[in-house]
């Protein structure tokens, strides 16, 4: 967020600390010791003094420079995007961190940028695994082999956004999105991040239909209107 002539507000998932908003003193101008280490995406080592409002950057050194590969990326910078906006939400008011020993927000994000950066999976599927591991990690795991109304494993025909998870021919309801072959497959190995299964299947329908499902159930539990959602349908991810 820009701040005065030449400052900046920055946003930054810690690791030990929680989300953090400091101000990075003359990032905007050409000769700014900073320059691009505190630009988004990026992995850093940052130091700051700590003031009543916002803390202040005194140092920061770049670690993984995921950014760079992301900003040369349209599919890669708008997952990314999606993923930035979604850890903040998460992580407001130091919610659902996880533990100091393991920070699950924080290593989660890290990973999946890591990912995306080195190119180890389409953007697309590491958005989508991303997004569902993060809503378990804050209490909302999703059900992909079990109704989540009655319990069965029968006949799983829908999928609920508000209740979570998969749905029982029986249980349907007004709302529920209907599941095509292939899909629950897909939503659970999502899920579990079971890159082998994901990286072989080629049906970009489904992709294209399981990644919906995804961000309606992050829009649901988080009830946040996320920005960057408009972006992904504009091109293949």
């Amino acid at each position: 967020h820009k701040l005065g002539e030449a400052d900046r507000i920055v946003v930054i998932l810690t690791r030990n600390h929680g989300l953090v908003r400091a101000v990075a003193k003359g990032i905007r101008r050409t000769k700014s010791r900073f320059g691009s280490r505190l630009e988004p995406f990026m992995l850093v080592d940052v130091q700051c003094h700590v003031g009543r409002s916002l803390d202040v950057v005194t140092q920061a050194e770049i670690i993984d420079p995921f950014g760079r590969a992301m900003s040369a990326d349209y599919a890669m910078f708008t997952c990314a995007s999606t993923m930035v906006e979604t850890a903040e939400r998460l992580s407001a008011d130091d919610g659902d961190l996880g533990t100091e020993a393991s920070p699950q927000q924080y290593l989660l994000l890290a990973g999946a940028l890591a990912a995306m950066s080195h190119r180890r999976h389409a953007p697309g599927l590491i958005l989508d695994s991303y997004l569902l591991r993060a809503l378990a990690a804050a209490g909302w795991s999703v059900s992909t082999n079990r109704c989540v109304r009655c319990g069965g494993e029968a006949d799983l025909l829908g999928w609920s956004v508000r209740d979570g998870g998969a749905v029982g021919s029986g249980y349907l309801e007004p709302g529920d999105r209907p599941l095509r072959a292939g899909d629950l497959d897909r939503l659970d190995a999502l899920a579990r991040g079971d890159w082998a299964a994901l990286d072989s299947a080629d049906d970009d329908a489904s992709r294209r239909r399981t990644g919906r499902l995804v961000r309606a159930s992050v829009q649901w539990h988080l009830d946040h209107a996320f920005r960057s959602f408009d972006l992904l349908e504009e091109r293949p991810r």
